[in-house]
């Protein structure tokens, strides 16, 4: 059995993640800005008011974490914004600031915070999109959400050498096109779907492979 954190937790893909982990028996301690009843139900350990770009959260957090010990930690939050080409205005610019406060910043404070939680030879996961590969931009767009993910993927890269002394591995993970709220349930996945393989992927890479960008499904993507 296994300690699992897992941020945006209450919805999506982080709550499909807390009901898989849970389901097999694994604590699952699940942050997030607001629970849901579903993720109540789940019997996480729910901790609300966590939102990844407060510094202050993430402190309190790691406080009432106190010798808590993380063996697999899942950076779920995230957002996305539509931005289009000679129609991005200042408002459009600031959703794309608060893009890559979320999607990439704010895996690296959770990381950084809770870094002194992690267990050695824990697992960290980043789930991040393909929408982020520079190889794989064939329809562009998406400014904010895009680059976010291409940041991301790159801090994911640093911290997997960062604390590979530790024996901690990290991987960068597209879920693929999932059925949530924030694509307005247009995916071809659905969240549990995505969670499994998400899970599996979890579960079978290891150090060696650490830093490296995976779909869900198992195929290796491109940077």
């Amino acid at each position: 059995m296994k300690t699992v954190l897992i941020t945006g937790a209450n919805r999506g893909i982080g709550l499909a993640l807390a009901k898989h982990f849970t389901g097999r028996g694994d604590t699952v301690i699940a942050a997030c800005r607001n629970s849901s009843d579903a993720l109540a139900a789940t019997g996480a350990q729910v901790e609300p008011g966590v939102d990844v770009t407060d510094d202050g959260a993430l402190a309190a957090l790691a406080e009432r974490l106190g010798d808590t010990r993380i063996d697999v930690l899942v950076l779920n939050a995230g957002i996305l914004g539509r931005e289009v080409l000679g129609e991005i205005d200042e408002d459009g610019f600031d959703s794309m600031r608060r893009q890559f406060e979320v999607n990439a910043l704010g895996p690296l404070r959770v990381a950084q915070a809770l870094m002194g939680k992690l267990a050695d030879n824990a697992k960290v996961g980043i789930i991040t999109s393909r929408m982020g590969s520079m190889a794989d931009n064939g329809s562009g767009g998406r400014y904010g959400y895009r680059a976010s993910k291409a940041a991301v993927n790159a801090i994911g890269k640093s911290l997997a050498v960062d604390l590979a002394p530790r024996g901690i591995a990290v991987f960068l993970l597209h879920p693929g096109f999932v059925a949530t709220d924030m694509v307005g349930g247009s995916g071809d996945v659905s969240p549990e779907q995505a969670a499994a393989q998400l899970v599996e992927r979890l579960d079978t890479l290891t150090l060696e492979q650490t830093g490296t960008f995976w779909h869900a499904n198992g195929s290796p993507l491109p940077w």
